[in-house]
């Protein structure tokens, strides 16, 4: 539990609170936000006042001050301290628990806010091209890389059209026209995928990510074997929470022997999700897409619980393709 008591908000109105959090968790931060919902009888707060804590324990904002702001900050920082996310609507009573005369209560909704999961898609083939998209219309923040030229083109990276009316509108919008007419992707789809024209080790590719990739993912997916390799280690090096690939069982083996040859720890080589994906019986590119984005829906789930590891039931398919 974070230790509190020195904390003293900076004032700011109920706007700039906001936009201060939404700066936080652009950056990669977590935050939690205490908004007064209602008052009943004498109290200092307002409703619509609003109390910002970030992850690095400074406070923006006001909830009225006073016990009932410590109170309010107490539970704020249990919330980031143990990495919950489910919202919670409490009532202090203005009372002698909280050394006041008062009278009146007070209802304040703590509202802990996790930051997008980053995506790294290394490879933008067939795979990689369908998965981008799909990934970024379940809410991740998705980069997509590729040297080549040809396969890093912005224009690949659109779902089917027949998706389109499956997704949000401002995505859906991105996409091609129904009469197969290729359209120039979209605002929208350009702030979803983030294409990079680079190997997966350029600086430029992890440029927007967050500094600690534990709480990214990298899927590697490349059109060669000893690139997928590679990419691997690379991912486990720079220290990504989640690593998984595209393959075969066999080329698993193959990829975990290397792995272990070259001294990589244990923890690290069991990390590696390959084949990537739940069992879904995937095969076709589309599938293999599927079965991946379902698998990573349920680690951002768990992540801030704890770390992946490696599941039980067998991984999407026996073979997968680029």
């Amino acid at each position: 539990m974070p230790d509190l008591s020195q904390v003293i908000p900076r004032t700011a109105s109920p706007h700039d609170v906001l936009r201060a959090a939404l700066g936080a968790l652009e950056a990669g931060r977590r935050v939690v936000i205490a908004s007064v919902v209602a008052r009943h009888g004498s109290a200092p707060s307002t409703p619509g006042q609003k109390l910002c804590l970030l992850d690095d324990l400074t406070a923006i904002g006001t909830i009225g001050g006073g016990a009932v702001e410590r109170a309010a900050l107490g539970m704020m920082g249990r919330a980031l301290d143990e990495l919950v996310s489910t919202p919670k609507l409490e009532t202090f009573r203005l009372g002698p628990s909280l050394g006041m005369c008062c009278g009146g209560s007070v209802e304040i909704l703590i509202e802990p806010m996790l930051p997008a999961a980053h995506v790294l898609v290394i490879g933008a083939g067939h795979v990689g091209a369908f998965a981008a998209p799909l990934l970024a219309s379940l809410g991740f923040r998705v980069t997509l890389c590729d040297a080549r030229a040809a396969a890093a083109d912005p224009a690949r990276v659109q779902l089917p059209a027949p998706l389109a009316g499956a997704l949000p509108a401002p995505l859906a919008g991105a996409l091609p026209a129904h009469d197969g007419a290729q359209e120039e992707p979209g605002p929208a789809l350009g702030e979803q995928v983030r294409v990079v024209l680079a190997d997966h080790d350029d600086p430029e590719v992890t440029a927007d990510m967050p500094r600690d990739l534990g709480e990214a993912a990298a899927l590697v997916m490349t059109h060669d074997h000893g690139l997928d390799q590679a990419a691997i280690e690379w991912a486990l090096a720079r220290g990504f929470g989640y690593v998984g690939g595209v393959g075969s069982r066999a080329k698993a083996a193959r990829t975990r022997a290397r792995l272990e040859a070259k001294g990589v720890a244990e923890r690290d080589v069991a990390r590696v999700r390959m084949p990537v994906g739940v069992d879904i019986g995937a095969r076709t590119p589309a599938e293999i897409s599927v079965a991946l984005a379902a698998e990573l829906v349920a680690w951002r789930a768990g992540r801030r619980r704890a770390r992946w590891m490696p599941a039980a039931s067998a991984p999407a398919g026996e073979e997968q393709a680029e």
